[in-house]
């Protein structure tokens, strides 16, 4: 039955109306609805929703990424609107104007990937990546 389903991500904030300013100034999104507690998300045939938690994210690992076609604009209209991201120095990347190349892929979408990262106001990591093909 999952494999009919949708994957939707789910994030963790504690103040969802600084969460809503940070999404929509950083990252120049909109929800698409709202509800007491929660704010979703939705673009084409997939979705993401922060919720308030008291509880926190763990910041150690990547959460939620999204996949583009040109990182190289991303990341200037992202920096334009002040994101920070998050610097990388990992064995085996190599990094260029902040964004590391990741050798290896899955063989159906491409050789590797470029990518960057950066913690919302809660500390939920998100990456942005783009496919060597």
């Amino acid at each position: 039955m999952l494999k009919n389903g949708r994957v939707a991500t789910r994030l963790p904030v504690r103040d969802l109306e600084k969460a809503r300013a940070f999404y929509a100034e950083k990252l120049g999104l909109e929800p698409a609805e709202e509800r007491p507690g929660g704010l979703l998300y939705c673009f084409g045939e997939t979705e993401f929703a922060l919720f308030e938690s008291a509880g926190a994210a763990s910041g150690t690992h990547t959460q939620m990424g999204w996949s583009v076609d040109d990182i190289e604009a991303t990341v200037a209209d992202l920096r334009r609107r002040g994101l920070e991201f998050e610097e990388v120095d990992m064995p085996g990347l190599e990094v260029n104007d902040g964004i590391a190349e990741i050798p290896g892929n899955y063989p159906s979408k491409g050789r590797g990937e470029r990518a960057v990262w950066f913690k919302d106001l809660d500390g939920n990591v998100i990456g942005v990546g783009q496919s060597i093909r």
